[in-house]
């Protein structure tokens, strides 16, 4: 994998990775494909959009199919008929967050399934080895999520535990795919710490000394201020290598996402655009100059709401998708109220078709950094 830096404006960055999938233009936000789909759309809907990157879950794909199950499909890619690259989380979040029980040691994790209440254990070898069932191109490592605030002598124990684990999955990945030469799947390390600023320097320099060919930012949008979780970026992307890609877990809004691209980072996933859109929340691009230096580029409505009631105006007149251009918001907050199905399409394909083309319009803007 390689990571070409084609321009710069400030801290942010326009690049290009390049995984064993093809090359992603970055800034990029990758698409939530939980369970192998993104809720709400078909696999030509997903084509439609063209993301060049989507994200899984190992957590839920462990769960169902099942490991052996995605094996004997050939991996995800296959399985969905998805062409273009993945990058899986470890699963780590949703243990923490989903599982009914759940006891954490220096081996890993048991928990209980929060489906059926049966019970798992998962090492960092185990979230390796499923993520290469999954067939995944970005690997996420195993780490322990932390929801804050936290106490200090927490975030110490939960640093070192991570880093513990970091270099299992990276030493455990090296001996898997020595074989597969430069055809191998890229492993991403996550940067810890809370919002303490020698903390995230102390994980973010033991993962440096490890190795890995990406570093994600975790633990952010767990319960901290929006202008400490910024900070905490700024600070925290200034650690990592100019060379290599960062990525920022689970944000967020849109303006989060340009001030975060304003901090030096590529990589951006969160459910806001797919989870909202099943609540009739729609996002609209209100200019697409400069966004950059602007937080007034967007704007939100709950299309449910009485208002829309009598509005004929197409959902979103410059839309790629003809139903978009064509059907009203009042035809869809009809659908909404009688609960048709297909109402949580048409939302979520305009949420999806907004942040994509939110990242395509921040890369234009960098582009022109250069050709000026």
């Amino acid at each position: 994998m390689s990571f070409q830096i084609i321009s710069k404006k400030g801290l942010a960055r326009r690049a290009d990775l390049t995984t064993r999938k093809g090359v992603i233009k970055t800034p990029c936000f990758m698409p939530i494909a939980t369970k192998g789909n993104v809720k709400a759309l078909s696999n030509e809907d997903l084509i439609a959009l063209n993301p060049e990157i989507i994200l899984s879950n190992t957590y839920h794909l462990m769960l169902r199919p099942g490991q052996a199950e995605l094996e004997k499909y050939g991996g995800l890619h296959q399985f969905m008929h998805w062409q273009k690259s993945i990058l899986t989380d470890s699963g780590g979040f949703q243990v923490f967050s989903l599982a009914k029980i759940r006891k954490i040691n220096e081996d890993g994790v048991t928990f209980n399934s929060h489906i059926n209440g049966k019970e798992y254990f998962m090492s960092p070898e185990d979230s390796m080895d499923i993520q290469l069932s999954i067939g995944s191109d970005i690997i996420m490592v195993l780490d322990e999520c932390v929801e804050l605030p936290a106490k200090r002598e927490y975030l110490e124990k939960s640093i070192e535990l991570t880093t513990a684990w970091a270099k299992r999955c990276r030493n455990h990945l090296n001996t898997k795919t020595e074989h597969l030469d430069a055809n191998k799947p890229k492993l991403f390390g996550i940067v810890q710490g809370g919002t303490e600023r020698d903390l995230r320097e102390k994980s973010a320099e033991q993962l440096k000394a490890i190795g890995f060919e990406g570093y994600a930012i975790g633990g952010l949008a767990v319960g901290e201020s929006e202008e400490d979780m910024l900070s905490t970026v700024e600070f925290t992307t200034n650690l990592l290598p100019e060379d290599k890609p960062r990525y920022l877990m689970g944000v967020g809004y849109p303006h989060q996402i340009v001030e975060a691209v304003k901090r030096g980072v590529d990589m951006f996933d969160c459910v806001i655009p797919t989870r909202e859109a099943r609540h009739g929340r729609l996002y609209i691009m209100e200019n697409e100059e400069h966004i950059m230096d602007r937080r007034d580029f967007y704007s939100a409505i709950n299309v449910t709401g009485e208002k829309f009631k009598f509005d004929l105006s197409p959902i979103n007149a410059k839309s790629k998708f003809p139903e978009l251009r064509n059907l009203s918001k009042a035809y869809l907050r009809h659908l909404f109220v009688v609960e048709d199905p297909q109402a949580l399409r048409l939302a979520t394909l305009n949420n999806l078709e907004f942040y994509l083309g939110m990242m395509e319009s921040i890369r234009t803007e960098l582009e022109k950094v250069t050709n000026n």
